[in-house]
């Protein structure tokens, strides 16, 4: 099911020229009324009139988080506050918290980008759609609510937690699709038994799944958990929310709704444009956004783009699953590390559960490494002699996947804990400990 057939398939040709009448159009707002793009412009020595088409993108500055910070929490606002009519903040636990304002149109635009995403999951208006993503001032429970509203769809808002009473309504209710983020569907799949429920008692054939990189291992194994078609939407607050891509039923990369999002890849030290198919870091220019409109927000997430036709039938550009981000890279004795390789390990030997907590130290200037991963219920080992060879095995398979020695040790089921929203899969203790 397509959406928006006439954008959603669309010409290179004729999508270029959209993006290009609407980059002129961003560049001039922007520099007119938010005094911070005009001076980086300025400084940069770059005026709206030296914007002429989408390929003169790469002529304007980067923005980045700390600009967010640093204008909280209105500055970068490009309409006065008569004319926002909703605003979104990250929850500032490292810092002020990043500010976001929609105005009308935005909020409409949200709606529309949504619909798509849903639509190329599969979703109809027959559907019933349990939002398990958080509502208030995170963006997730209310940017999907308003798409399932949009495309007709019964919306259940139960937001996240609770999940007893996520369980018993997702019965009662009928629930056809879930949505929430990867590691609390896997936490709602193994609480089935033990609240007293089956995939017999669910309806759900459905998933939508972001807020947090998650490995194509991952959607396997939710879909072999619940039984359902699991999907990744991918998104974040500063560019709009849920609804900047999802992936189609041919899961080969999300596709960008590039009428609205404009993507590149950079480099991440250079800061250089990358050609398609190279991995950097994913920057985004939101080409109609009136609130909060942003030049080349850098991401940090890391991904790659493919502007071939896909089989499902659209021609938007695709970006590759995110798997993790350039700030999140951990450095363990000058070997470059991402959490998602270890959970693709964990999921490719499927002997242990899928929830796992890593610890970083150091112990004598080295850098130490140990994962901690539960067992399977329905895998425990009788024996040490057993334990201790699953353990040996799975540092085995590390190893070679990552280059590095890792501590191995198994905990029992359900004792690591699980969270409501994005899952905590690293604990760097290098951070909390002063240099002596």
């Amino acid at each position: 099911m397509i959406w928006n057939e006439k954008i959603e398939c669309m010409s290179r040709e004729d999508m270029r020229a959209l993006q290009s009448k609407n980059l002129i159009d961003l560049v001039n707002r922007v520099y007119n009324n938010v005094p911070f793009y005009r001076h980086r412009m300025d400084e940069m020595g770059v005026k709206p009139s030296d914007i002429h088409s989408i390929d003169d993108i790469v002529k304007l500055p980067f923005t980045y988080k700390t600009d967010l910070r640093d204008n909280y929490p209105f500055d970068l606002f490009a309409v006065p506050m008569k004319d926002i009519v909703r605003v979104h903040a990250s929850s500032g636990t490292t810092g002020k918290p990043t500010t976001v304002g929609y105005t009308l149109n935005d909020i409409e635009n949200w709606k529309e980008v949504l619909s798509r995403c849903l639509a190329m999951a599969g979703i109809t208006s027959e559907d019933v759609i349990q939002v398990s993503y958080g509502y208030g001032l995170f963006t997730g429970g209310l940017g999907v609510h308003y798409g399932a509203e949009n495309m007709g769809c019964t919306v259940i808002p139960i937001s996240g937690g609770n999940t007893r009473r996520q369980l018993q309504l997702m019965s009662d209710f009928g629930s056809t699709v879930l949505a929430c983020t990867p590691s609390y569907a896997l936490h709602l799949g193994d609480a089935l038994a033990e609240h007293g429920y089956s995939l017999e008692d669910m309806k759900v054939k459905i998933g939508i799944f972001g807020a947090e990189p998650w490995t194509e291992n991952m959607r396997l194994e939710l879909e072999k958990k619940w039984g359902i078609k699991a999907f990744d939407i991918y998104g974040l607050s500063e560019i709009m929310g849920p609804g900047v891509a999802n992936d189609c039923p041919a899961h080969t990369g999300l596709h960008v709704h590039e009428d609205h999002f404009y993507p590149e890849i950079v480099d991440a030290d250079t800061k250089q444009p990358l050609a398609d198919g190279m991995e950097g870091e994913l920057v985004f220019t939101t080409l109609t956004k009136e609130g909060i409109p942003l030049l080349r927000y850098n991401t940090r997430d890391l991904s790659t783009l493919n502007r071939e036709k896909c089989t499902c039938g659209r021609t938007s550009v695709r970006m590759k699953k995110i798997t993790g981000r350039s700030d999140d890279m951990l450095i363990i004795r000058g070997v470059n590390l991402f959490p998602s390789q270890i959970e693709h390990v964990l999921l490719e030997m499927g002997e242990t559960s899928a929830h796992y907590l890593l610890y970083v130290d150091k112990e004598n200037n080295l850098d130490t490494l140990e994962l901690q991963v539960e067992m399977d219920e329905s895998n425990l080992m009788d024996t040490i002699r057993d334990l201790q060879m699953l353990s040996n095995k799975i540092q085995h398979a590390l190893n070679s996947a990552i280059g590095l020695s890792v501590k191995v040790t198994l905990v029992e089921p359900k004792t690591i804990a699980r969270s409501e929203g994005k899952a905590v899969r690293v604990i760097d203790k290098r951070k909390m400990t002063p240099n002596p």
